[in-house]
């Protein structure tokens, strides 16, 4: 039988952006019920090590992280389910959200589901997963100073990967499968510049080489001849793009033209009154643990100020009904041959 749950804020989402959002909402006591997943801490609890967060010299795994800021919250009084989400109705002013076993009847909801980023399908790559394959330079570029890196990809994202990485690494090789890049032009003059970075084309990766310590090499194919060569590597930084996982609040919610959720006026405000949007599923930018966390921070104080305003509208216009309510009794008179009611013009 599905249990039903009344709340004032529900957060979609357990990672940073959502845990941080529930630390916000718990600590203004608005008892905010978290629905996690069955997978909590989002993406960054797959991280090996974070170093770049702030407040945790040496540094701190993803899974530790997230355990950490749910931990707070839950200190605050913050509810966590651990539940897939599975619809939402936004078309009520009492916004509903469903999963396997539950719904939920909530004044505010706060849209922190995450994105994750696309991945190039092969078995090799998720064998290799955090043991030499990333997904992002600024996370991980640093542990492999000195090392040789391969990037896929041909986008801004990817071209942006290999710059910041061709500081830290030996050698850069940036395979892509077309001839042609979609990165703008000013990228591609930086790359040109840039002696330790070699661009492979019109080629794909279509394995992942490795062993126990992690990965030691890429087999490419070249799509127009199909020969395969062996590149020797110690890292592949995959960046084919994000997918965020907005899929259920397309029908209610603005996105962009690659699906992330929009902010439709101030803040994290959407176009669905007492609806925001944090972390990945409406960052196509800097996808950060940092920024998400932020943004979850941002979501929770938008939402605890709507709260506000929308309960004092609710008691100015319980008022308002109150003063017409005691006008129209004014004028009814009783008299000892009954009730005489003053008619209105």
């Amino acid at each position: 039988m599905s249990q039903e749950t009344t709340a004032r804020v529900v957060i979609i989402g357990g990672g940073p952006a959502g845990y941080t959002a529930a630390l916000y909402a718990a600590r203004a006591r608005l008892e905010p019920v978290c629905i996690e997943g069955y997978e909590s801490g989002g993406q960054i609890a797959r991280s090996g090590r974070v170093d770049n967060f702030p407040g945790f010299p040496g540094g701190i795994t993803g899974a530790e992280l997230g355990e950490k800021i749910r931990k707070q919250a839950s200190d605050f009084g913050a509810t966590f389910r651990s539940e897939e989400v599975i619809s939402v109705d936004f078309t009520e002013a009492r916004l509903r959200v469903v999963s396997a076993d539950s719904w939920y009847d909530a004044e505010t909801v706060i849209v922190a589901s995450g994105a994750r980023a696309r991945r190039l399908g092969l078995a090799s790559e998720d064998e290799f997963d955090g043991r030499g394959v990333c997904y992002c330079a600024i996370c991980d570029g640093p542990f492999f100073a000195d090392q040789r890196v391969v990037v896929v990809g041909g986008g801004d994202a990817a071209v942006e990967e290999a710059l910041a990485l061709s500081g830290i690494a030996s050698s850069v090789a940036l395979v892509h499968r077309r001839t042609e890049f979609r990165a703008n032009a000013t990228l591609l003059a930086a790359v040109a510049e840039r002696s330790n970075i070699r661009v492979i084309t019109p080629s794909v990766v279509t394995e992942i080489l490795g062993g126990d310590l992690g990965v030691t090499g890429v087999r490419i194919r070249n799509v127009d001849t199909g020969a395969e060569t062996t590149l020797d590597t110690d890292g592949v930084f995959v960046a084919i793009g994000h997918v965020p996982a907005s899929g259920m609040f397309t029908d209610w919610l603005d996105t962009d033209e690659q699906g992330f959720l929009r902010a439709s006026g101030e803040g994290t405000a959407t176009r669905v009154p007492g609806v925001f949007v944090a972390g990945d599923v409406g960052d196509p930018r800097y996808r950060q643990a940092v920024t998400a966390a932020a943004s979850g921070c941002a979501a929770a104080i938008d939402a605890e100020r709507w709260l506000m305003g929308h309960r004092g509208r609710q008691i100015i216009a319980n008022r308002s009904a109150n003063r017409d309510l005691a006008a129209r009794n004014a004028e009814v008179t009783v008299t000892e041959e009954g009730m005489n009611v003053r008619a209105h013009s």
